[in-house]
């Protein structure tokens, strides 16, 4: 009776208003820190389920969603041309019988080269220098080692794994195999280590693991590939690289033989000025016109000789000839016949390309992530010697028969005799 007594008493003395708004003032406390106390236990489980959803993210998942990003970006890349050379044996060959390529392909090839050249493009689109680029800086140009130009073509980081290529490009040395490499790799399922291996021919004792550990890390769905033309005529290198994998995919991209001993010559005279001029180390005797097929310049040309020593051990499915002038005058057409033997999806088509009047040379447009255009080093491109006309035209003539053997084993016809004729 005392406590109610002393609360009625306490009721009376406080206004009732004052009493509602205490305790609503209380509940509201309640309820802010019941709802502070519900977010804090849920918030954190939220987090974990995070951590543990990005833990299970396969690796598959990983894949798929990393190409699909770069399938979406264009890409681009700076084109120059590579060239290395190397050596075999002679041999005579004479009465072969000269196999065509299809009309209809040469037809479209010529309609492509015409609508590409003929195509201009902005000054702001493009980016001086190519295949025939030259040392200095010229309207914005610069230059850069292909050591610099590994790591920054290939946009792909180091995920995935090391894998021994699937794809080589063996040759010819002055053919226009660098040009091809970087072209190729624009495309974003291709990744090729910068470096030339020499594994087949220079290295090969190191073993398979050394090799693979040069490789450049892959995704499921992407081709490693490298590239060393002196394999082209090393006579061990098909078989090497059949016990590594049979089913190996070969690229060889060839050019006509006089021009190639020209560009080799040209190469070996920029670094020894003092060695015999071209027509001296040619000819054994030139008032006789003895060809002198032990010099390597000349000796790598006979491309026919070397073929036979891959078609040993390789089918002809697994070897992809790449016309070294056709690579010039269309690239697009080229890149999309070796998109499509090494099975990819024609990503570099003939919008990566422009064709630079003053240079004489396609060349790769500029990426959209470079603050300045760059292009090969200043080793590409070199002026050749002036040759005598005689000379070029005994040179025709000695390769003639070789060159007649290799458009029968190859099917296709280069038309390099025709160039002699113009």
């Amino acid at each position: 009776m005392a406590f109610w007594s002393s609360t009625s008493a306490f009721t009376s003395k406080v206004p009732r208003k004052i009493l509602f708004m205490f305790t609503l003032s209380l509940s509201v406390t309640y309820l802010f820190y019941s709802l502070m106390s519900c977010y804090n236990s849920l918030q954190f489980p939220l987090q974990e389920n995070h951590v543990y959803q990005a833990r299970v993210v396969t690796e598959e998942t990983t894949s798929v969603a990393f190409r699909e990003k770069l399938y979406s970006t264009t890409t681009h890349a700076y084109i120059d041309e590579d060239l290395i050379y190397k050596t075999s044996t002679v041999q005579t060959v004479t009465g072969y019988v000269v196999s065509t390529v299809d009309h209809s392909e040469d037809a479209e090839s010529k309609r492509r080269e015409t609508e590409w050249v003929g195509t201009p493009l902005a000054h702001t689109e493009m980016i001086a220098g190519g295949l025939n680029a030259v040392s200095g800086r010229e309207h914005q140009e610069s230059s850069t080692i292909d050591d610099d130009l590994s790591r920054r073509v290939n946009c792909t980081p180091d995920y995935g794994v090391k894998k021994l290529p699937q794809a080589i490009i063996i040759g010819v040395k002055k053919g226009g195999t660098r040009a091809l490499l970087e072209a190729l790799r624009v495309h974003p399922d291709v990744r090729a280590v910068g470096v030339e291996p020499h594994f087949f021919d220079r290295n090969y004792e190191k073993g398979l693991d050394w090799y693979r550990d040069l490789m450049p890390s892959t995704l499921e769905g992407q081709i490693t590939m490298e590239k060393t033309p002196s394999y082209f005529v090393t006579n061990s290198a098909p078989k090497r690289i059949h016990s590594m994998a049979k089913d190996t995919k070969l690229i060889i991209v060839v050019r006509n033989p006089v021009t190639r001993a020209i560009s080799d010559y040209t190469q070996t005279l920029s670094k020894r000025p003092e060695i015999p001029t071209f027509e001296v180390l040619a000819f054994k005797n030139r008032t006789l016109g003895l060809i002198d097929a032990s010099w390597s310049a000349l000796r790598i040309g006979i491309y026919a000789l070397h073929l036979e020593s891959w078609m040993q051990y390789f089918p002809l499915s697994q070897i992809h000839f790449v016309s070294g002038e056709r690579l010039i005058v269309d690239p697009g057409g080229e890149l999309a016949r070796v998109q499509d033997f090494l099975g990819l999806k024609r990503i570099v088509t003939d919008k990566h390309f422009y064709f630079n009047k003053t240079k004489g040379f396609p060349c790769l447009k500029k990426p959209e992530d470079s603050s300045a255009p760059r292009c090969l080093g200043k080793s590409k491109g070199r002026t050749h010697p002036k040759i005598d006309s005689d000379v070029i035209h005994r040179l025709h003539k000695f390769y003639k028969p070789f060159n007649m053997m290799f458009y029968q084993m190859t099917g296709q016809n280069f038309q390099w005799e025709q160039e002699e004729m113009q």
